[in-house]
């Protein structure tokens, strides 16, 4: 059986658009649930893919921060292009950390970071969810155990050398939020084990917009996106959205 991989969407409703950004190691999957449900609440929705991710592992590790910036501010001019005047953006874990950069960088409506980290794992850590992910894309792909284990004891032999920078693309954020101005709704889930939860009180006390908010939501790990309380957070970042100072 071929297996699917899963691809960057757009989904055009309304006039109203919405960048919805993915996770480190994850794809468009994670956002696509949120993307369908506000596509029939009349909102507009786009999720590209970072260079190196919704493919196999071995392309991730020759890409970086730099790389998925450049994906992001492109998702940011593809919705610009389709006519959409006024974009929000949400995202999850470091497309959260994406969501506070696009705030402080280009004009956007509103800003919704999910379980975004504002403290540094170290390398090793960090390296040890990357071969993690390689284990798991390479199940994904329906190979054997024995053959998964001598390709991830190759894998292991190109090290990603660009964790240092996403360290500092995380540092450099956290020193700027301060900048942003847009309302901002910070979702943090209490079940976060990939990331130290107090980030999000971080952003929420350094935006310095009057309309911001802050959400626990106590049943839910870091992918909050696909977690028990996803139909919540739906709604929670619908009413959101519906709060904002729209023109359309």
């Amino acid at each position: 059986m071929k297996t699917v991989l899963p691809k960057p969407f757009t989904f055009e409703a309304g006039k109203r658009a919405v960048l919805l950004l993915h996770g480190f190691t994850g794809n468009s999957a994670d956002v696509r649930m949120l993307g369908r449900f506000l596509e029939k609440k009349g909102y507009s929705s786009h999720a590209p893919h970072y260079k190196g991710h919704g493919v196999p592992p071995e392309e991730l590790v020759h890409t970086g921060p730099e790389d998925w910036w450049k994906d992001v501010m492109d998702g940011y001019n593809h919705l610009k292009s389709k006519g959409y005047e006024e974009i929000a953006v949400a995202g999850l874990s470091l497309g959260g950390v994406f969501s506070l950069k696009l705030g402080y960088t280009v004009p956007v409506k509103g800003i919704v970071p999910m379980c975004a980290p504002m403290y540094i794992k170290s390398e090793e850590v960090m390296y040890e969810g990357v071969v993690d992910y390689a284990r798991e894309f390479k199940k994904f792909e329906g190979k054997d155990p024995a053959q998964i284990e001598e390709e991830i004891a190759e894998f292991k032999k190109t090290p990603m050398n660009t964790l240092k920078a996403l360290q500092g693309l995380i540092a450099d954020v956290r020193d700027n939020v301060d900048m942003i101005y847009s309302p901002t709704f910070v979702v943090q889930a209490r079940n976060d084990h990939m990331i130290n939860t107090d980030s999000a009180n971080i952003i929420y006390n350094a935006v310095e917009s009057d309309n911001k908010k802050i959400k626990w939501y106590e049943e839910s790990g870091h992918v909050i996106t696909l977690d028990k309380e996803k139909e919540q957070l739906h709604e929670d970042v619908f009413a959101f959205l519906e709060g904002l100072d729209w023109t359309v």
